[in-house]
Formats: C-alpha cells, sequence, structure tokens
C-alpha cells in the first residue's frame, strides 16, 4: 500500500525537526523502503522523528523512524526497532 497522509500526525515541533504519530496496516518492510514517504515530503525534514505502529506477520509492531533525507524526488527513513 502508499502512504496514507491522515495517518500521519505532528505532536510536537521545534529547533527546525518535528515528532511524528504514524499508524498503518502496511508490513514494516514497506514502510521503511525508500519513498514509502515521499508523498510527506513537502512536511517531512532531515532529522524528524516518527514514531510508527505497523504490521508484522499479521501482528502490530512499532518503530522510531528517523527521517535520513528528504529532499524533492525522495525521502528516506532509518528504522529502530521498540521492544
Amino acid at each position: 500500500m502508499a502512504l496514507d497522509l491522515k495517518n500521519l500526525s505532528q505532536v510536537a515541533y521545534g529547533n527546525g525537526n518535528a515528532i511524528w504519530l504514524y499508524k498503518t496496516a502496511d508490513a514494516k518492510a514497506t514502510v521503511v523502503a525508500a519513498g514509502y514517504f515521499n508523498s510527506a515530503q513537502p512536511t517531512l525534514n532531515q532529522g524528524d522523528v516518527i514514531f510508527a505502529r505497523m504490521s508484522v506477520g499479521g501482528s502490530e509492531t512499532g518503530s522510531i523512524l528517523r527521517v535520513t533525507a528528504a529532499a524533492v524526488g525522495g525521502v528516506t527513513v532509518a528504522a529502530t526497532d521498540l521492544t
């Protein structure tokens, strides 16, 4: 599936970076793939943090995503799993 912008909510902002919440039924591999967040590029900045709730094998999982690039043409993230 694709990013659903209505499920991406900014919860804090300061010093040029934001913290976001995102929930999806998409698989983690899909969410962390390069380009998944491209449609949010106008609002995301390098260094932003996204707390994401996703699906892994039909079960919900969470990761902290750090936006590593947010330029026209591409958004990439790096994931740290929550246990």
